[in-house]
């Protein structure tokens, strides 16, 4: 694999690959407009006066609030002076470039930067859990209102997203909403089989199929028979065998190794993986016609840094009954976990929040109050000076425009950085992962390598 440091070589191969900037529309997702659309091509002004192009009720809105501003394939987002603020996350923001599916709030209204094809599905549901699912937000609610539907089916259902996001509890929670509830729930790590064993683990085998196949053995789809079968880590299926899952998903039947007779099965089928599927199939890892049969209905677990109005309730539900009566989650330390970034999501939280309360309890099991709590959340966040931002530039006498550059200076590096180690040094692969087109990751590379960034 090439060493980053050789950055500068990757940058000289750039053929003249057009950007294709993905076309992006301001949508209303929550707040007395929800709803509400508009297509953003250049500028779009946000406001409750009439002279704007998003023209709001929300009496919390200012009159000319905000900015969204699509330059080439960026979005900026720029406060116009707002009495009551506009936020990213629990962040206030003067001006920040956000990423498609950001959602910035505006008052009491959420507006989102999506896809110009996407379409919701279901209006958010009025639920803040679903199953052993929690969540506050508009983006956990829309995943809640879709599970509210088909759950009572049979369809097969997809669930991406990054690890510690929640997949398994997803699947638990359709099992458990469903009409197989009281039947089996068999669970298939594609992941963790080895490929030589991956067929006769999933369809199982005969006696004497091959060498150690001293008996018949019942594969995950038969044990699964009349219930739901969960595939995690799909994307680790070997590609050999996605014809045979294909094939059972198409006509419900399995073939064990060694046999010559197909065996109906009733199985009910989700999947979840950590990875893009799209990608893997632009990549050749996985079957296009597999994807298309297994996303009947697709779920994408929000990570965690994109809903930090869910922290409080998720913190509530972790530490229940483990504080002493009438302490409420606040203060300073409410404020250090709803600004970081958790990079593990609600596993890495999960985690965090056991490890504290464990190093806070006295020989005699007395447990801290909230505020006493000691989070250690990683190196990054341990080795930030207290009381100050974060962001590079911030604590120094930087002008801000040179603050800003630095800043984004710096996440370009450790982006590009992590993205080519990912993919080993592939720039189709690194782009497509990324979801750039080649030409505008050689341009941030060749950014980095003049500047003389490399790590």
């Amino acid at each position: 694999m090439a060493d980053f440091g050789d950055l500068k070589t990757f940058t000289h191969h750039a053929r003249d690959v057009p950007e294709e900037p993905v076309p992006v529309k301001l949508v209303v997702v929550g707040g007395p407009d929800e709803g509400l659309e508009i297509p953003l091509d250049s500028v779009v002004k946000v406001g409750t006066h009439k002279d704007n192009d998003l023209v709001l009720q929300d009496q919390a809105v200012s009159r000319e609030h905000a900015t969204f501003t699509r330059i080439g394939g960026l979005t900026v987002v720029t406060d116009r002076g707002s009495r009551n603020g506009t936020y990213l996350g629990e962040s206030k923001i003067h001006e920040v470039e956000v990423a498609v599916g950001a959602i910035l709030s505006l008052g009491e209204s959420r507006i989102a930067v999506y896809p110009r094809w996407y379409l919701r599905a279901v209006t958010p549901s009025q639920s803040r859990s679903f199953g052993e699912l929690l969540g506050e937000s508009v983006a956990m609610r829309e995943v809640f209102a879709i599970l509210e539907r088909v759950s009572g089916t049979d369809l097969t259902v997809l669930i991406e997203g990054e690890s510690g996001t929640g997949k398994e509890l997803v699947a638990r929670s359709v099992h458990g909403a469903s009409a197989r509830s009281k039947s089996r729930y068999v669970v298939f790590d594609c992941g963790s089989v080895p490929a030589e064993l991956a067929e006769s683990e999933l369809f199982g085998h005969r006696k004497g199929a091959f060498s150690g196949a001293v008996a018949d053995r019942a594969g995950a789809f038969q044990r699964a028979d009349g219930g739901t079968i969960f595939l995690d880590e799909i994307g680790e299926l070997p590609l050999a065998l996605q014809p045979k899952l294909l094939r059972v998903l198409e006509t419900g039947e399995v073939r064990a190794v060694g046999d010559d007779k197909m065996r109906k099965v009733d199985v009910r089928v989700l999947a979840a993986t950590n990875r893009t599927l799209s990608a893997e199939v632009r990549r050749g890892r996985f079957r296009q016609d597999l994807l298309y049969r297994l996303e009947v209905v697709h779920i994408r677990m929000p990570p965690l840094r994109e809903r930090p109005d869910d922290v409080p309730g998720l913190l509530n539900s972790f530490l229940h009954d483990r504080l002493p009566t009438g302490d409420q989650i606040e203060g300073e330390n409410l404020r250090k976990l709803m600004n970081y970034s958790w990079p593990g999501n609600v596993r890495e939280m999960r985690n965090v929040l056991q490890r504290s309360v464990a190093l806070a309890q006295t020989p005699g099991g007395e447990l801290a109050s909230f505020e006493q709590l000691v989070f250690n959340l990683g190196p990054a966040a341990a080795s930030k000076p207290e009381g100050l931002s974060t962001f590079p530039g911030v604590a120094t006498p930087q002008p801000y425009k040179e603050a800003k550059e630095e800043l984004l200076m710096e996440f370009d590096r450790a982006y590009i950085k992590a993205l080519m180690q990912r993919h080993g040094s592939s720039v189709t692969e690194a782009a497509a992962a990324a979801e750039l087109s080649r030409k505008h990751l050689y341009q941030l590379m060749k950014k980095i390598a003049d500047t003389g960034s490399n790590p």
